[in-house]
């Protein structure tokens, strides 16, 4: 005789629902239970939250990028977005792998291999949180990222306070151009953390309706958006106060822009503007220091 199948009741399907996304989208209750204790950041910004949430021992390997902080140099590097080393990434053996979502060439191979990942995505500000907080949860130390978020959330809220009603500059920002000329400026346009960043800090950015992250400007294009503040960053070493100089006055080429007439150029040097991790914090605060200077007297 077949047996009868038991009865399910509308609560127990629903349990049994909340089990299987559970098991689809990874509980906190089975990433506890095997939470990774080798970990391989290919992502400056997660590796800089993994050191700020307290588990850099877990650390085994990070990407050809990593700079900050000084210890990530005793790492074994794995390559970056472009060039990812996988015989060397296996070499390692860790149980999860910080990746880019973007790369699908490598996720498959890593999945082949049965490594577990987390797929890191960026886009705007508010992502940094969190992915700290997601990550802190893949990896079982939910309470240290939430901490560590908190204090990132509360700083930028200060940068917010102190600039909160005072008017707001029309602001071109810069994150590349040919040195030494105004060829190949390339501007952050209205999307994107750098976006974000600039309105929270008490800017107006000039380039707000080009809905992109990386727009490529003419000297044309810089005289027709007339921005009253230009901001441009530098990255990797510092370069001598000699050639910032240098630098901020290759837009004497350009009198007519508001910001060149009044002397609002400005050249900041660091990689915390290209980082989006802890450090964003630092970037807003310099940010606002050029826009505001008033506010922090």
């Amino acid at each position: 005789m077949a047996a009868v199948p038991p009865r399910v009741t509308p609560r127990a399907r629903t349990v049994l629902a909340l089990c299987v996304l559970g098991v689809l989208c990874g509980s906190d209750y089975a990433r506890t239970q095997a939470a990774p204790r080798r970990i391989i950041s290919l992502i400056p910004a997660t590796t800089e939250m993994l050191f700020d949430m307290g588990v850099s021992d877990r650390i085994v390997g990070v990407g050809t990028f990593d700079r900050f902080p000084a210890e990530v140099s005793r790492f074994p590097r794995v390559g970056g977005l472009l060039d990812p080393n996988v015989e060397r990434i296996l070499s390692l053996k860790p149980d999860l792998v910080i990746v880019y979502d973007t790369q699908t060439d490598l996720i498959a191979q890593l999945g082949r291999a049965g490594l577990q990942m987390f797929r890191y995505r960026h886009q705007g500000l508010p992502d940094i949180v969190q992915t700290m907080r997601a990550l802190g949860t893949r990896i079982g130390v939910s309470k240290e990222a939430e901490a560590a978020a908190g204090r990132i959330e509360a700083r930028l809220a200060d940068v917010r306070r102190r600039v909160e009603g005072r008017a707001r500059p029309r602001t071109l920002l810069i994150f590349g151009r040919e040195p030494g000329s105004l060829r190949r400026i390339e501007a952050s346009g209205g999307y994107g953390f750098l976006h974000d960043l600039l309105e929270l800090a008490g800017g107006n950015d000039v380039l707000s309706d080009l809905r992109r992250q990386s727009v490529e400007m003419s000297t044309e294009m810089v005289l027709a958006r007339a921005p009253e503040v230009i901001i441009e960053l530098q990255y990797g070493d510092s370069p001598r106060r000699q050639q910032i100089d240098s630098e901020l006055r290759v837009w004497d080429a350009l009198p007519s822009v508001p910001a060149v007439r009044s002397k609002q150029v400005h050249l900041l040097v660091g990689d915390e503007f290209v980082v989006p991790g802890p450090r964003i914090v630092q970037a807003a605060e310099r940010f606002a220091r050029v826009l505001h200077p008033g506010a922090f007297k």
